[in-house]
């Protein structure tokens, strides 16, 4: 039931789909869907809580990246299908165009800029 609600949210799909590229710092992420830090987290903490997503903690930074091989199959099965399903989605296509932009600035400057520490 985790995996299926947290597959409910369109913002949350789309930071699945954005976590294909690699790990992202949680101020990047609120920067690519330019929602509050808090909104941002919620939805991470749901995909945390379902295993779609892992995380760790440098110093100040939050890092999410999506789980790998040793997760379970049906978290496997699940990012699968929303890749094939939705990756080629406007938004998701939009998104990629944005984050690649995003992940050519420094994090810091990125926090900084959000007001965050």
């Amino acid at each position: 039931m985790n995996i299926t609600r947290a597959l409910a949210d369109e913002t949350r799909v789309r930071t699945l789909l954005a976590l294909r590229q690699g790990e992202l710092c949680v101020c990047q992420i609120i920067e690519l869907f330019g929602l509050a830090p808090s909104t941002i987290s919620k939805h991470l903490s749901i995909l945390f809580q379902a295993d779609l997503v892992e995380s760790r903690k440098e110093g100040r930074w939050i890092y999410y990246q999506l789980p790998g091989k040793n997760a379970p199959v049906v978290v496997r099965e699940a990012l699968d299908w929303v890749e094939q399903a939705l990756a080629d989605t406007p938004h998701v296509l939009d998104d990629n165009k944005k984050l690649k932009k995003i992940l050519l600035q420094d994090p810091a400057k990125i926090c900084k800029r959000q007001g965050q520490k």
